[in-house]
């Protein structure tokens, strides 16, 4: 499931150990988002495709983290407006080529499934293992603990999904969780895309202070003529 909460607007935290591990994850993110699309466009299995999208928003939640967290927060929303628009486009391709599926006749390959399925839960459960010590940290430490424990559950429905297509034979259990897990990611997307665009717009706040600013240079202006005429 992608996780939207992964993001936080809490300024980075600067233990050194902290920032060692989310690199960590994120390399392991990165890998496994690689291996899962490839198995499981070789494989056809949707659902591989599917929870490749989780890998790949947690490696866009942990690049933010890393890499903009700590600058303003129009730079942050950019950053995940982009990220939001990519999880929509990959979820819709899945949600595309699973409809596609369903009118065709092929069966995934269910070992290719149960293997690629294995190895995400070792790595989502490495991951949160790794990051469990910080789970009572702040907002932003709890969160990233949250989405690698919540993915673990993707992983699991894969699994579910591997063991529905060898025991009837066909590719609905995959295609059914397919579409669930690609439903998810292109809502999740929508949510990232709305709060982004929403912290992008500019607030009452801000554009009395514009305005302000504007008006200044006029006023400043005013004060030195009438003072001018004075003398």
């Amino acid at each position: 499931m992608v996780c939207n909460s992964c993001q936080s607007d809490a300024p980075p935290t600067p233990d050194p150990r902290w920032r060692r591990m989310l690199w960590i994850a994120l390399a392991i993110n990165l890998t496994m988002f690689l291996g899962e699309i490839v198995a499981g466009i070789a494989s056809g299995s949707r659902s591989l495709q599917a929870d490749a999208l989780d890998f790949l928003g947690d490696s866009a939640n942990y690049a933010i983290s890393l890499g903009v967290a700590g600058m303003a927060l129009g730079w942050r929303s950019r950053a995940a407006l982009l990220k939001g628009g990519t999880i929509l486009a990959f979820g819709l391709y899945v949600l595309v080529t699973t409809v596609l599926a369903a009118l065709g006749r092929g069966v995934p390959q269910a070992e290719t499934m149960g293997i690629v399925g294995v190895i995400a839960l070792i790595a989502n459960g490495s991951v949160a293992l790794m990051l469990y010590r910080y789970r009572g940290g702040d907002a932003n430490m709890r969160s990233v603990w949250i989405c690698s424990r919540n993915d673990a559950i993707g992983n699991l429905a894969v699994l579910l999904a591997a063991a529905g297509v060898v025991g009837t034979g066909t590719a609905w259990p995959d295609l059914a969780v397919a579409l669930i897990m690609a439903g998810l990611g292109i809502w999740g997307g929508l949510q990232i895309i709305s709060q982004a665009r929403t912290e992008l717009r500019p607030t009452p706040a801000s554009r009395v202070e514009a305005q302000h600013s504007s008006a200044s240079p006029a006023r400043h202006d005013a004060r030195y003529i009438l003072s001018q005429n004075e003398r």
